[in-house]
Formats: C-alpha cells, structure tokens, sequence
C-alpha cells in the first residue's frame, strides 16, 4: 500500500515539475511527504500483505 502512495505521488510529482507551473510548490510538498514515507517503510523493515 505504502509503495502505492509512493509512486502515485512520484508521478504526481513529474507531471508538476514538467506541466503545471502554479501547483509546482504543492506537487513538491508531496514528494517529500513521499520520501518521508518511503524511509518510515524502509526503517521499519515490516512487510504488509
């Protein structure tokens, strides 16, 4: 699920930094929130079904 979110907000993120100018500060946020999520995963080390 975490993997999801992740690469929804990674494309997110590339359709911003190529297209939308206006939302390129919001589309940033959500790429850190991204990151954030993908080490909180990778620290945790717990695999979900």
């Amino acid at each position: 699920m975490l993997w999801t979110i992740f690469v929804v907000l990674l494309i997110l993120w590339l359709l911003g930094f190529i297209g939308f100018h206006v939302l390129g500060a919001y589309v940033h946020i959500l790429l850190v929130v991204a990151l954030v999520v993908l080490v909180i995963q990778l620290i945790s080390g717990r695999r979900s079904i």
